[in-house]
């Protein structure tokens, strides 16, 4: 639970820094997560739809026995294609509008902190 948490409390930070710096909209990407099940003006929405999907990949990793930090790396790399290219234009017009290479980093931030979570939620080895 840990490595969920980590990851969907701060996978957003570059493209909301990437919007921050460029003058985009910083909540964009919440409003096309919000659009997701029909509420794009709900931050409340947002955050079930953001917190609910990192929980569906976090559990496929979880499943899938990937929990290496390039394991994590390269599979959340993957998602972010697949999220982006197939499903989102296929469901999700808002979030297939958004700008691919900072969702991106998104996705690469998930699974850089998915991996520390997991790391922290392991027992230390002691020494006798």
């Amino acid at each position: 639970m840990s490595a969920w948490l980590l990851a969907t409390v701060l996978s957003g930070i570059p493209s909301t820094l990437y919007a921050l710096f460029t003058g985009a909209d910083p909540l964009e990407a919440t409003r096309a997560a919000g659009a997701m099940v029909g509420r794009p003006e709900s931050l409340a929405a947002a955050a079930a739809v953001h917190a609910s999907v990192s929980l569906f990949w976090a559990a496929v990793l979880w499943l899938t026995k990937i929990r290496t930090p390039p394991g994590a790396l390269l599979a959340s790399a993957a998602i972010a294609v697949l999220d982006l290219h197939i499903i989102a234009p296929a469901f999700f017009p808002d979030v297939a509008a958004l700008g691919f290479w900072p969702q991106f980093a998104d996705h690469l931030a998930w699974g850089a902190c998915y991996s520390v979570g997991l790391s922290l939620g392991r027992p230390r080895a002691t020494r006798p």
